[in-house]
Protein backbone atom coordinates (compact mmCIF):
# COMPACT_ATOMS: atom_id res chain seq x y z
CA UNK A 1 0.00 0.00 0.00
CA UNK A 2 0.94 3.49 -1.06
CA UNK A 3 1.73 5.89 2.15
CA UNK A 4 1.05 8.83 0.03
CA UNK A 5 -0.99 8.57 -3.47
CA UNK A 6 -1.72 11.65 -5.92
CA UNK A 7 -3.84 11.13 -8.54
CA UNK A 8 -4.36 14.36 -11.37
CA UNK A 9 -3.98 16.90 -9.17
CA UNK A 10 -4.78 20.15 -9.58
CA UNK A 11 -4.21 23.04 -6.19
CA UNK A 12 -5.43 26.84 -7.28
CA UNK A 13 -5.10 29.61 -4.77
CA UNK A 14 -8.32 31.80 -6.02
CA UNK A 15 -8.48 31.56 -9.58
CA UNK A 16 -4.49 31.02 -10.10
CA UNK A 17 -3.99 27.51 -10.75
CA UNK A 18 -0.47 26.52 -9.43
CA UNK A 19 0.25 22.61 -10.40
CA UNK A 20 -1.37 20.73 -13.01
CA UNK A 21 -1.63 17.19 -12.57
CA UNK A 22 0.56 15.94 -10.01
CA UNK A 23 0.32 12.25 -10.12
CA UNK A 24 2.88 9.93 -8.17
CA UNK A 25 2.63 6.73 -5.59
CA UNK A 26 5.10 7.04 -2.41
CA UNK A 27 5.41 3.79 -0.58
CA UNK A 28 5.45 3.10 3.07
CA UNK A 29 8.74 3.64 5.08
CA UNK A 30 10.22 5.78 1.85
CA UNK A 31 11.90 9.13 2.23
CA UNK A 32 10.70 10.87 -1.25
CA UNK A 33 11.65 14.29 -2.34
CA UNK A 34 9.98 17.12 -4.35
CA UNK A 35 12.92 19.63 -5.57
CA UNK A 36 12.75 22.39 -8.07
CA UNK A 37 12.94 26.08 -8.00
CA UNK A 38 11.02 28.59 -5.84
CA UNK A 39 7.07 29.10 -7.31
CA UNK A 40 7.53 25.08 -9.05
CA UNK A 41 4.68 24.31 -6.63
CA UNK A 42 6.36 22.11 -3.86
CA UNK A 43 5.18 23.38 -0.77
CA UNK A 44 1.70 24.01 -2.24
CA UNK A 45 1.55 19.97 -2.77
CA UNK A 46 2.51 19.00 0.97
CA UNK A 47 -0.12 21.86 2.20
CA UNK A 48 -2.65 20.09 0.32
CA UNK A 49 -2.16 16.69 1.29
CA UNK A 50 -2.04 19.16 5.16
CA UNK A 51 -5.46 20.38 4.26
CA UNK A 52 -3.66 23.58 4.85
CA UNK A 53 -4.78 24.45 0.88
CA UNK A 54 -8.59 22.96 0.44
CA UNK A 55 -8.79 24.82 -3.24
CA UNK A 56 -7.99 21.10 -4.97
CA UNK A 57 -9.35 18.48 -7.52
CA UNK A 58 -7.92 14.93 -8.22
CA UNK A 59 -7.06 12.42 -5.63
CA UNK A 60 -5.13 12.12 -2.84
CA UNK A 61 -4.67 9.38 -0.28
CA UNK A 62 -3.14 9.21 2.65
CA UNK A 63 -2.27 5.20 4.23
CA UNK A 64 -5.33 3.79 1.82
CA UNK A 65 -7.78 6.67 2.92
CA UNK A 66 -9.05 9.41 0.22
CA UNK A 67 -8.83 12.25 2.11
CA UNK A 68 -11.57 15.28 2.01
CA UNK A 69 -11.23 19.04 1.87
CA UNK A 70 -9.92 20.72 4.42
CA UNK A 71 -9.35 19.63 7.94
CA UNK A 72 -9.33 15.81 8.47
CA UNK A 73 -8.52 14.69 11.95
CA UNK A 74 -8.15 11.13 10.82
CA UNK A 75 -5.44 12.21 8.03
CA UNK A 76 -3.94 14.30 11.18
CA UNK A 77 -3.24 11.24 13.32
CA UNK A 78 -1.61 9.67 10.49
CA UNK A 79 -0.27 12.52 8.51
CA UNK A 80 2.06 15.28 10.08
CA UNK A 81 4.05 18.58 8.92
CA UNK A 82 7.43 19.92 9.79
CA UNK A 83 7.84 23.67 8.66
CA UNK A 84 10.48 25.56 7.20
CA UNK A 85 10.72 28.28 9.94
CA UNK A 86 11.79 26.77 13.22
CA UNK A 87 11.19 30.75 14.94
CA UNK A 88 7.71 31.57 13.30
CA UNK A 89 6.06 27.63 13.57
CA UNK A 90 6.16 27.55 17.25
CA UNK A 91 3.77 29.86 19.30
CA UNK A 92 6.09 32.47 21.03
CA UNK A 93 3.79 32.59 24.34
CA UNK A 94 3.56 28.93 25.21
CA UNK A 95 5.99 26.93 26.78
CA UNK A 96 7.51 23.82 25.26
CA UNK A 97 5.22 21.90 27.28
CA UNK A 98 2.25 23.63 26.00
CA UNK A 99 3.05 23.81 22.47
CA UNK A 100 3.40 19.59 22.54
CA UNK A 101 0.58 18.86 24.60
CA UNK A 102 -1.72 21.05 22.29
CA UNK A 103 -2.20 17.99 19.74
CA UNK A 104 -3.06 15.79 22.33
CA UNK A 105 -5.33 18.07 24.02
CA UNK A 106 -6.82 18.38 20.32
CA UNK A 107 -7.15 15.07 19.80
CA UNK A 108 -8.36 13.63 23.35
CA UNK A 109 -5.02 12.04 24.65
CA UNK A 110 -4.13 11.87 28.08
CA UNK A 111 -0.97 10.55 29.97
CA UNK A 112 0.43 14.00 28.59
CA UNK A 113 3.53 14.36 30.52
CA UNK A 114 5.79 11.22 30.22
CA UNK A 115 4.37 11.33 26.59
CA UNK A 116 5.87 15.14 26.20
CA UNK A 117 8.97 14.03 28.20
CA UNK A 118 9.58 10.73 26.07
CA UNK A 119 9.25 12.75 22.42
CA UNK A 120 11.51 15.67 24.25
CA UNK A 121 14.34 12.72 24.48
CA UNK A 122 13.13 10.87 21.00
CA UNK A 123 14.43 14.77 19.33
CA UNK A 124 18.00 14.70 21.51
CA UNK A 125 16.47 17.13 24.54
CA UNK A 126 16.43 16.66 28.19
CA UNK A 127 13.40 17.37 30.43
CA UNK A 128 14.83 20.58 31.41
CA UNK A 129 13.70 22.39 28.40
CA UNK A 130 10.35 21.55 28.94
CA UNK A 131 8.97 24.99 30.71
CA UNK A 132 10.81 26.66 28.48
CA UNK A 133 9.44 29.14 25.79
CA UNK A 134 10.79 29.06 22.20
CA UNK A 135 13.11 32.52 22.70
CA UNK A 136 15.05 30.77 25.09
CA UNK A 137 15.62 28.28 22.03
CA UNK A 138 18.49 28.04 19.63
CA UNK A 139 17.27 27.77 15.67
CA UNK A 140 18.03 24.16 16.06
CA UNK A 141 16.43 23.05 19.62
CA UNK A 142 12.97 24.65 18.28
CA UNK A 143 13.30 22.59 15.50
CA UNK A 144 14.15 19.71 17.22
CA UNK A 145 10.72 20.79 18.89
CA UNK A 146 8.50 21.07 16.38
CA UNK A 147 9.70 17.53 14.82
CA UNK A 148 8.87 16.37 18.54
CA UNK A 149 5.50 18.10 17.73
CA UNK A 150 4.62 16.47 14.43
CA UNK A 151 5.40 13.12 16.49
CA UNK A 152 3.03 13.86 19.64
CA UNK A 153 0.45 11.34 17.77
CA UNK A 154 2.68 8.77 16.75
CA UNK A 155 2.01 9.46 12.90
CA UNK A 156 3.45 7.27 9.73
CA UNK A 157 3.97 9.94 7.46
CA UNK A 158 5.76 12.85 7.97
CA UNK A 159 5.68 15.99 5.48
CA UNK A 160 8.78 18.23 5.68
CA UNK A 161 9.00 21.45 3.84
CA UNK A 162 12.56 22.65 3.57
CA UNK A 163 13.15 21.40 7.39
CA UNK A 164 17.16 22.76 7.41
CA UNK A 165 17.24 25.29 5.24
CA UNK A 166 17.03 28.26 7.98
CA UNK A 167 19.54 26.77 9.67
CA UNK A 168 22.90 27.31 10.25
CA UNK A 169 25.38 24.23 8.04
CA UNK A 170 26.45 22.56 11.36
CA UNK A 171 23.44 22.47 12.91
CA UNK A 172 21.61 21.40 9.61
CA UNK A 173 23.46 18.11 9.46
CA UNK A 174 22.40 17.44 13.10
CA UNK A 175 19.37 17.91 11.83
CA UNK A 176 19.08 15.65 9.34
CA UNK A 177 20.62 12.85 11.01
CA UNK A 178 17.87 13.00 13.56
CA UNK A 179 15.47 12.81 10.87
CA UNK A 180 17.53 9.99 9.64
CA UNK A 181 17.57 7.65 12.91
CA UNK A 182 13.51 8.64 13.83
CA UNK A 183 12.28 7.08 10.21
CA UNK A 184 14.23 3.86 10.95
CA UNK A 185 13.28 3.80 14.83
CA UNK A 186 9.81 4.39 13.94
CA UNK A 187 9.19 3.79 10.39
CA UNK A 188 8.05 6.89 9.34
CA UNK A 189 7.29 7.86 5.66
CA UNK A 190 9.02 10.74 4.35
CA UNK A 191 7.86 13.85 1.65
CA UNK A 192 10.30 16.02 1.94
CA UNK A 193 10.24 19.54 -0.19
CA UNK A 194 13.89 20.70 -0.58
CA UNK A 195 15.99 22.69 -2.80
CA UNK A 196 19.20 21.47 -1.63
CA UNK A 197 20.10 18.31 -3.48
CA UNK A 198 22.94 16.74 -1.35
CA UNK A 199 20.09 16.62 0.98
CA UNK A 200 18.23 14.56 -1.48
CA UNK A 201 21.12 12.71 -1.67
CA UNK A 202 21.37 11.76 1.89
CA UNK A 203 18.04 11.61 3.42
CA UNK A 204 15.88 10.52 0.29
CA UNK A 205 15.52 7.40 -1.87
CA UNK A 206 13.65 8.85 -4.64
CA UNK A 207 12.49 12.81 -5.69
CA UNK A 208 10.78 14.09 -7.94
CA UNK A 209 11.00 16.74 -9.96
CA UNK A 210 8.81 19.53 -10.94
CA UNK A 211 8.76 22.64 -12.60
CA UNK A 212 6.27 25.27 -12.86
CA UNK A 213 3.72 23.27 -11.36
CA UNK A 214 4.41 20.05 -13.38
CA UNK A 215 6.16 17.12 -12.60
CA UNK A 216 9.09 16.40 -14.88
CA UNK A 217 11.08 13.26 -13.92
CA UNK A 218 10.81 10.99 -11.01
CA UNK A 219 13.85 9.31 -10.67
CA UNK A 220 15.94 7.61 -7.69
CA UNK A 221 18.45 8.99 -5.12
CA UNK A 222 21.04 6.81 -7.19
CA UNK A 223 20.67 8.58 -10.52
CA UNK A 224 20.77 11.75 -8.59
CA UNK A 225 24.14 10.86 -6.76
CA UNK A 226 25.53 9.64 -10.29
CA UNK A 227 24.05 12.34 -12.40
CA UNK A 228 21.81 10.27 -14.65
CA UNK A 229 19.23 12.12 -14.54
CA UNK A 230 17.09 12.33 -17.93
CA UNK A 231 14.98 15.74 -18.41
CA UNK A 232 16.98 18.65 -19.28
CA UNK A 233 15.58 20.61 -16.70
CA UNK A 234 16.82 18.29 -14.19
CA UNK A 235 20.19 18.11 -15.63
CA UNK A 236 19.85 22.07 -15.10
CA UNK A 237 19.13 22.15 -11.65
CA UNK A 238 22.17 19.53 -11.13
CA UNK A 239 24.37 21.90 -12.63
CA UNK A 240 23.02 24.95 -10.64
CA UNK A 241 23.47 23.42 -7.28
CA UNK A 242 27.47 24.59 -8.06
CA UNK A 243 28.33 21.61 -5.36
CA UNK A 244 28.96 17.83 -4.60
CA UNK A 245 25.75 15.75 -4.47
CA UNK A 246 27.37 12.95 -3.02
CA UNK A 247 27.43 13.95 0.79
CA UNK A 248 30.87 13.52 2.54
Amino acid sequence: MSAISLSDLDISYGETQVTHGITLDVAEGESFALVGESGSGKSTVLRAIAGLAPDWTGKISVLGKARSHGVDRQVSRQCQMVFQDPYGSLHPRKTIDAILSEPLAIHGLGNRGPRVEAMLAAVGLDRRFRFRFPHQLSGGQRQRVAIARALMLEPKVMLLDEPTSALDVSVQAEILNLLKRLRREQGLTYLVVTHNLPVVAFLCDRLAVMRHGRVVEIASAEQLKTGKLVAPYSLELLAASGAQVVPT
